[in-house]
C-alpha cells in the first residue's frame, strides 16, 4: 500500500504544479491586460478613477510578481504548499490596492479577491483555506476602515465588505470540498490505474508463457504483438521479425483478406516448407473503436496429433485392460482343460503334441493379460537412493542363471565409480530385464550383450546404456518402436518397450533409442537428477 501512495503523490503532484501554472497564467493575462489598458489611455471607469499612478505602479508590480511566480513554478522551488500561500497573499494584496485605487468597493475588484480565494482553496487542501478567507475579509474590511477615518471622498459601506468577507468564507469552504473531491477521485484513479497496470503485465506474461503461438496485426496487417511460442514455432531468432513478416505475407495475408469478406475460412493448415512444420492457424477479430485488429491463433499440428495420440493410448488401454479382465477366466478354463488332456493316458503323440500347443499358446495369452493389467493397474513408484554397481552386479548374475548363460556373454562397464541413482528398483529391473532379453534376440558373437554406466557431463545425469551387437533397426520400425502392440515377432506381445518406457516415466526417468546401425543398438536409460554423485575416483 505504501508503494501505491508514493505513485500516487507522483502522479499528482505533476497535475497540481500544472494547475497552479494555469492559475498564474491568469494572473499574468489580468495584470497584463490593465498594463495595456493603461498604454493605450482606454481604462475604463472606474479602474484608476481614484489614483491612477498607483493603479499603473500596482499593476506593473502584479505583472513582475506574476513572472517571477513564473520561475518558481519551473523549477518547482520553493515547495507547492508555499508558492500557493505567496500567490494568494500577494493576490489579495495586490488587488485591495487595486480596488483603492478605483473607487473603492464599487469597482467589482471584490470579484478578483473571490476567484483568488477560490483558486487557492482549490490548490491547497485543509484549514489554510479558511485563513485564506480570513486575510481576504480583514483585508476588505481594513479597506474600507481606512476610508472612513483616512479619506474624506470615499463613501465607506460595512455591509458590503461584509457580504464580500461571507461569501470568502462560503468560496473557501465549498472550494474546500470540491479540491478534497477532486483528490479523491485523482487518488482512485491513480490506484485503478496501476491495477490496470499490474493486471497488463500479468496478462501479457500469460500471453508470453502460452503455448499456443500469438500474433497481433493492425488492420493494414503490420504486427503489434507475438509471444514466445509463435517466434518459436516460427524460427524466429532475437528481436528480427523478418522471418514472421515474411511468413504473414506468403501465407497468410490472402487468406486472411478472404476471410475479412466472408468468403474464406477461419482456420486453417498451413505448412511452412522452409521449416517442415505444419500449424493449425485460426484468426478472430477484435473490434476496436474506430478498428480492429487481427488476432491469429498458431499451433503445432504434430503437438495437436500427440495429444490426440495419448488420449486413443488412454482410452484403448482402459478398454484393454476391460477386454483382458474377462478373456482371463475362460482362458484359464481352457488352460486346466488342456493340461488335464495332456494328463490322460490315452492320448496318441499327434493328440499330446496338440495339447502342447494348447498350453504354449494359453501361456503366451496369460503372459499378454499380465502385461496390459500390469499397465492399467500399475503400482505407484516408489523411488530409493542406490548404488548402481552392486545393483546391477546382482541384476547380471540374476539374469545370466535365468537364462544359463556364461559369464563372457555379458560384459558390464563402469566409467565412473560410485555412482548413485533414485528409482523404484522393482520397476529398474522390469525395464533392464526386458531390454536384455531383447538385446540377446537379436544380438550375435561374444559378448552378445555389453552394459554401460556413466555420468553426463552436460546434464549431471546418470544413464545406462543396453548395448547388442545385431543388425540395427530399421527406420520404418524406429518410428514405432515404443507404440503399444508393436511387434515384428510372431511371439511377441508388442508391449514390452512401451510398458518400459511407461515405468521409467514414472520414476521420472527417461527411455530412448540411444543409437542404431549395422553394427548393433543403443538403448538408454536417463535416471532422475539427485543433488550429490560421486567424482570419478
Amino acid at each position: 500500500m505504501e508503494k501505491a501512495d508514493v505513485s500516487i503523490t507522483r502522479y499528482i503532484k505533476p497535475v497540481n504544479w500544472r494547475a497552479l501554472e494555469y492559475f498564474n497564467f491568469y494572473r499574468i493575462l489580468l495584470s497584463g491586460l490593465f498594463i495595456i489598458l493603461v498604454y493605450i489611455g482606454q481604462l475604463p471607469q472606474p479602474l484608476g478613477s481614484s489614483d491612477a499612478w498607483l493603479f499603473t505602479l500596482t499593476s506593473h508590480l502584479y505583472l513582475f510578481t506574476a513572472l517571477i511566480f513564473s520561475i518558481f513554478i519551473r523549477y518547482e522551488y520553493p515547495r507547492f504548499n508555499l508558492q500557493i500561500a505567496f500567490h494568494v497573499l500577494m493576490d489579495i494584496i495586490m488587488i485591495s490596492i487595486l480596488m483603492y485605487s478605483s473607487s473603492g468597493l464599487s469597482s467589482g475588484f471584490g470579484m478578483l479577491i473571490i476567484i483568488a480565494v477560490a483558486g487557492g482553496s482549490i490548490l491547497r487542501a485543509g484549514k489554510i483555506s479558511i485563513l485564506f478567507a480570513a486575510i481576504a475579509t480583514f483585508a476588505v474590511l481594513s479597506h474600507e476602515l481606512y476610508i472612513q477615518f483616512f479619506t474624506f471622498y470615499y463613501t465607506f459601506n460595512y455591509t458590503h465588505a461584509g457580504i464580500l468577507g461571507a461569501t470568502f468564507f462560503i468560496t473557501a469552504i465549498i472550494g474546500n470540498l470540491l479540491a478534497a473531491r477532486v483528490r479523491e477521485t485523482e487518488a482512485l484513479a491513480e490506484q485503478q490505474a496501476i491495477e490496470i497496470n499490474e493486471l497488463a503485465k500479468l496478462n501479457e506474461h500469460i500471453v508470453q508463457r502460452m503455448q499456443s503461438g500469438i500474433i497481433v496485426l493492425d488492420s493494414n496487417m503490420n504486427i503489434l504483438l507475438m509471444n514466445e511460442s509463435s517466434k518459436r514455432l516460427l524460427g524466429q531468432q532475437g528481436e528480427d521479425t523478418n522471418k514472421v513478416t515474411k511468413f504473414i505475407d506468403q501465407y497468410l495475408k490472402n487468406i486472411i483478406n478472404d476471410w475479412l469478406n466472408n468468403n474464406g475460412p477461419q482456420s486453417v493448415v498451413i505448412t511452412n516448407e522452409e521449416d517442415q512444420i505444419e500449424l493449425q492457424t485460426s484468426f478472430i477479430k477484435l473490434k476496436l473503436v474506430s478498428n480492429f485488429q487481427i488476432l491469429i491463433f498458431l499451433e503445432d499440428i504434430a503437438k495437436l496429433r500427440e495429444r490426440a495420440q495419448h488420449l486413443k493410448l488412454a482410452s484403448l488401454g482402459r478398454l484393454t485392460a476391460s477386454i483382458a479382465h474377462e478373456i482371463r477366466n475362460p482362458l484359464g478354463a481352457i488352460n486346466h482343460a488342456g493340461q488335464l488332456l495332456q494328463e490322460s493316458g490315452s492320448l496318441s503323440i499327434e493328440d499330446k503334441r496338440l495339447t502342447e500347443i494348447i498350453n504354449d499358446h494359453s501361456l503366451r495369452v496369460n503372459n499378454i493379460i499380465e502385461n496390459i493389467m500390469s499397465i492399467s493397474r500399475r503400482d505407484r513408484a516408489t523411488p530409493e537412493q542406490f548404488e548402481l554397481k552392486t545393483w546391477i552386479e546382482k541384476f547380471i548374475n540374476e539374469f545370466s542363471v535365468r537364462h544359463e548363460l556364461d559369464k563372457a556373454v555379458i560384459e558390464l562397464e563402469f566409467k565412473k565409480n560410485n555412482i548413485l541413482v533414485k528409482m523404484d528398483p522393482t520397476q529398474l529391473h522390469q525395464v533392464l530385464w526386458n531390454l536384455c532379453e531383447n538385446a540377446l534376440r537379436y544380438s550375435s558373437g561374444k559378448p552378445l550383450l555389453k552394459i554401460e554406466c556413466d555420468i553426463s557431463d552436460e546434464t549431471k545425469r546418470t544413464f545406462i546404456d543396453i548395448i547388442d551387437f545385431g543388425p540395427g533397426i530399421s527406420n520404418d520400425i524406429r518410428q514405432q518402436l515404443f507404440e503399444p502392440f508393436f511387434t515384428t515377432e510372431t511371439k511377441g506381445s508388442g508391449l514390452g518397450l512401451y510398458l518400459a518406457r511407461e515405468l521409467c516415466e514414472a520414476n521420472q526417468a527417461s527411455l530412448s533409442l540411444h543409437s542404431t546401425s549395422e553394427a548393433g543398438t543403443i538403448f538408454r536409460v536417463i535416471f532422475m537428477h539427485i543433488n550429490k554423485q560421486n567424482e570419478l575416483i
